[in-house]
């Protein structure tokens, strides 16, 4: 099993960026496909990106062009770069691991999941 740690929320002026980290203990994340979800006030958690153990990676409408899924090996560390936020994008946000490479849009498919990080974007 992998623990995950997420971290970099924070409160933000719309338009602006944060860089949110999941860092892994316990696995080399290499072997992992990886997954962020966030989850707003009052609503269901849902598929932000996510990038396969090769390298595919897959981003919801709502955020193409704006946030992008990064990993680091080396620091066994995945990345959320998330730029022209807006207050839709105000929720918590939560890096999750799978084995598998399908599928990765859907939060069942994840086997562990971090605490989260909350993201506060203010207009």
């Amino acid at each position: 099993q992998v623990q995950l740690v997420e971290s970099g929320g924070g409160t933000v002026q719309a338009g602006g960026s944060l860089r949110l980290a999941c860092a892994a203990a316990g696995r080399t994340l290499s072997t992992y496909s990886m997954g962020w979800f966030r989850q707003a006030p009052g609503k269901g958690r849902e598929f932000v990106a996510a990038t396969s153990r090769y390298g595919a990676k897959y981003y919801a409408d709502s955020v193409k062009g704006r946030f992008t899924i990064s990993r680091d090996n080396a620091k066994n560390t995945v990345y959320l770069q998330v730029n022209n936020l807006n207050a839709e994008d105000t929720a918590d946000y939560y890096c999750a691991a799978a084995t598998t490479l399908v599928g990765l849009t859907t939060a069942a498919q994840y086997d562990n999941w971090g605490q989260g990080t909350q993201v506060t974007v203010a207009s």
